[in-house]
């Protein structure tokens, strides 16, 4: 019987894997944790299924320039950029890019 978060959210995704927004608390929920790799690779898997949520892009760029891999983040957020542009959100489209100038300077 699931007894935490975590252990109900890796549930719901065994029986609902397709679940973009229980994909998005496992990620954010490992992040807390502090376990990035665990994190990174659900917010890969939500990008994967549903490019279009882009908080995967901006948590996923924060998470990797903490780590200091911004070489991954400038990827990963231009990519995100790029999502948000083809979806009209300029709000996360500027808040990705306001990441993407802090790697820059």
């Amino acid at each position: 019987m699931a007894t935490n978060r975590r252990d109900v959210l890796e549930e719901f995704l065994r029986q609902h894997p397709e679940d973009a927004f229980a994909r998005y608390g496992l990620a954010m929920d490992l992040m807390g944790a502090g376990d990035s790799a665990a994190a990174l690779e659900q917010f890969r898997l939500l990008r994967e299924r549903h490019p279009d949520y882009l908080a995967a892009y901006h948590q996923a760029g924060q998470l990797l320039i903490a780590l200091e891999r911004p070489a991954a983040a400038r990827v990963l957020l231009e990519q995100g950029v790029a999502a948000a542009g083809t979806r009209g959100d300029t709000h996360a489209q500027a808040e990705m890019q306001g990441l993407l100038d802090e790697i820059d300077g």
